[in-house]
This record gives C-alpha cells, sequence and structure tokens, in this order.
C-alpha cells in the first residue's frame, strides 16, 4: 500500500533530527513507499469549503543539517490525500485551536493524525484530569484565595501555564517561599488563562517517566532524570534519558488511559508519570519515540505507522477530489 501522505509541521529547517519524532515519522514513511508532501500551518486555506495548502514535495534522509530535500510548492486541495499528520508543536494557543478546525474539515475522509476535533478537546494539563484518581493533588485556576488555600494543606507546590510546552516556566515554590507573591503576580499578568498548580512530587529527581502509547496500548517508556540543579526533567532542559520498565502502577494507568484515547482517535499519545502518579497526557505532538529506539526500545514509528495502513485499508474507498 502507497498512501499520498502530507506533514503539517513547524519549519523543516529549524528541527533537531536526533531526537525528533515527526522526524522518525517521516523516515518510516519514506521506508514504506508512501509519497510525502510537506507544509506549516501557514499555509492552509479553507476556500467555499474546501481546504487547500500549499505544499512540496518531501524527501528525508537521517543527516543532520543535510535531512531533507523539498520539491517546488504546489496549491493542492487536501481531500485529495490519504493521511495527514499533524505535528507542529504547541503552544496551544488559537492559531493552534483554529487548524484543529480547519482539518477537522477534511477528516476522516483523509485521516488525520491525531484526530484533530479531540486533540483540540484534550488539552495536555486539562484532559488529564478526567482521571484526577491517578493524578497528584492538581488545582487549575487563577483565584489567589484558590492556590493560598491549596499551599496551605500541601505545602512544596509546582506552579505552571496551561498550555506551556517543553518545561517552560515551571516553578516549585517552597511551603516558606517568600517569592510567592511575586510569582504569582508575574503569572498573572502574563497569562490571561488560569495555570495548573501541583503538590511538588520529590520523586521527581529520581525521574519522571515518558510512556507512549499507540492506538491506546503501551509502545515503549523512557525515564527522563533532571539535572542536580533544576526541577525540569525535559530533555530540551537538559534532562537525561535512561532505559526503563514499567512498575504494576504504571500498567494500570496505561489500561485506564487506553480506551479513552482509542475511543477519541488519539492515536499517538505520551503520558507523563512521577512515581507512579500521572500528570499529563500529551496528545498535541507527542515526542520521545527516537529516545525510545536509541535507548534499546522498540519501533515506535513502524507501529504507528503499521496503524495508520491498518485503517486507510479498512476504510471504504473514497474517490480523490
Amino acid at each position: 500500500m502507497s498512501l499520498l501522505v502530507a506533514v503539517q509541521m513547524d519549519p523543516i529547517e529549524r528541527i533537531s533530527i536526533q531526537g525528533d519524532s515527526t522526524f522518525a515519522l517521516l523516515l518510516e514513511a519514506q521506508a514504506r513507499g508512501h509519497q510525502l508532501v510537506y507544509y506549516t500551518p501557514d499555509r492552509l486555506a479553507l476556500r467555499d469549503g474546501k481546504l487547500f495548502a500549499t505544499v512540496q514535495a518531501l524527501a528525508v534522509r537521517d543527516e543532520q543539517g543535510d535531512h531533507f530535500t523539498l520539491g517546488e510548492p504546489k496549491r493542492v486541495d487536501l481531500n485529495g490525500f490519504d493521511v495527514i499528520l499533524m505535528r507542529q508543536d504547541p503552544p496551544f494557543d488559537l492559531a493552534y485551536i483554529t487548524a484543529t478546525h480547519l482539518l477537522e474539515s477534511v477528516h476522516p475522509r483523509t485521516l488525520v493524525v491525531n484526530d484533530p476535533a479531540e486533540v483540540r478537546n484534550a488539552p495536555e494539563k486539562v484532559f488529564v484530569n478526567l482521571f484526577h484518581d491517578l493524578m497528584p493533588p492538581t488545582l487549575i485556576t487563577r483565584d489567589l484565595a484558590e492556590i493560598k488555600a491549596f499551599r496551605a494543606e500541601h505545602g512544596d507546590i509546582v506552579m505552571k501555564p496551561l498550555y506551556g510546552k517543553g518545561g517552560e516556566a515551571v516553578f516549585r515554590l517552597a511551603a516558606e517561599d517568600l517569592n510567592f507573591g511575586s510569582l504569582y503576580d508575574l503569572f498573572i499578568n502574563t497569562f490571561r488563562e488560569p495555570w495548573v498548580v501541583q503538590k511538588f512530587l520529590p520523586a521527581v529527581r529520581y525521574g519522571d517517566k515518558r510512556i507512549i502509547l499507540v492506538d491506546g496500548e503501551f509502545a515503549g517508556a523512557i525515564n527522563r532524570i533532571p539535572q542536580p540543579d533544576d526541577l525540569r526533567s525535559n530533555l530540551v532542559r537538559g534532562g537525561v534519558a535512561e532505559t526503563t520498565e514499567l512498575t504494576w502502577r504504571e500498567r494500570e494507568i496505561c489500561q485506564r488511559l487506553g480506551p479513552a484515547l482509542r475511543e477519541r482517535g488519539l492515536m499517538f499519545a505520551g503520558i507523563d508519570v512521577i512515581d507512579g502518579l500521572l500528570t499529563e497526557i500529551n496528545v498535541t505532538s507527542p515526542t520521545g519515540i527516537r529516545t525510545i529506539k536509541a535507548h534499546g526500545g522498540p519501533d515506535i514509528a513502524a507501529m504507528i505507522w503499521d496503524r495508520i495502513e491498518a485503517q486507510r485499508a479498512a476504510a471504504v474507498p473514497l474517490a480523490k477530489l
């Protein structure tokens, strides 16, 4: 089966391919003989009910600095594609939300991975609260009295933007930290949305586990250890990856989440777990699959394409426009 695949992503010249999950998906698609085209979200256009994009044919190579070749720009109707990978990174802002609305106009005739409507309805730090019994104590608010009461109850806390990414603006506040008032002022003047307040988990020093689920099933995991002088374990913030196995508790979490992800068409998801507690469900542009493979884990890109191909094979054939 040869599929016509479009990838909607950030500028490809800016990515670091060593740890980029989108690039891993593109390499695997190309190896399977699928035809690839590339565009950035700003090249979308909805006209008279039809969704167009200015795309370029794409060839990829696993060579940093010389990792892609693009063809000439061409305006195409996205209804003519088999698959669209929605892989631009957050922030999850109005531009991101608008892109989900536009792609919803072609899905599922063109299979969009992940389902754009469900991506829109499942922000990482909001969707996870459907499983609050699996989480550390968590508050979403911008109300000062609520935060003070939460802090009085739990002592050390973490504050982070509701729609942040990659560990940006994540702060730990100790129970007696005199910076609380200043940090509250900073957040209230920087973010229009509520933010996340969670009980601090000291076990983060031993790692924040990224677990990948494909179509609701466990696929692989990597543990991320923060630097001694940093709270954040994100690899882009200096976290160190190490091989890991799932505990019984982590397997239980995967089993709980699996049906909800599968029902929503969230084929590629990455969850974060600290000391057996679920902190995020990442569905916008999950990462980690190249790192997992580099540490001896499975080829998750191949698993994802197996599922995509199976879905396309099972779909009722539709004439392309």
